[in-house]
């Protein structure tokens, strides 16, 4: 096998991964794509170990988060990219080991932030309450 064998097999796979749509272990998923030892999730893609999670994709280990991508850990997350073990994050990026974050974007070890700002707890759930409505951001 030489170098251009290799590229093009490898291509193959990959293209083939991402067109496969079949659930492995999963247990009441709905509209699931690609999911492995998923339960309970709704209209997921290549999704791992994660439950309750609804509109995810690539995220493993997850559960009860809505419209996330890529993230590892998390729970209660809604529209996050790529964030890892946080909690109640919303609209997050790049974000590791936070708790109630909104449209935070590479902070670690936060909690009650908003746009990278600390808030004071009341505050915090005032603001993301009124911001979350105005977004159209159901169940943040």
């Amino acid at each position: 096998m030489d170098r251009a064998e290799f590229e093009a097999s490898f291509r193959k796979l990959l293209q083939m991964r991402k067109e496969a749509f079949a659930n492995h272990g999963c247990l009441e998923c709905q509209g699931c794509k690609g999911c492995v030892d998923c339960t309970f999730c709704v209209d997921c893609t290549h999704t791992a170990r994660s439950q309750y999670c609804r509109g995810c994709e690539g995220c493993s280990d997850c559960s009860h988060s809505r419209d996330c991508k890529g993230c590892v850990g998390c729970s209660h997350a809604v529209s996050c990219e790529r964030c890892f073990r946080s909690a109640y994050v919303v609209r997050c990026v790049d974000c590791t080991d936070c708790t109630y974050c909104f449209g935070c974007v590479g902070l670690g070890k936060k909690d009650f932030h908003i746009l990278n700002q600390p808030y004071e707890r009341d505050a915090y759930f005032a603001l993301t309450a009124r911001l979350s409505r105005e977004l159209r951001l159901e169940g943040a």
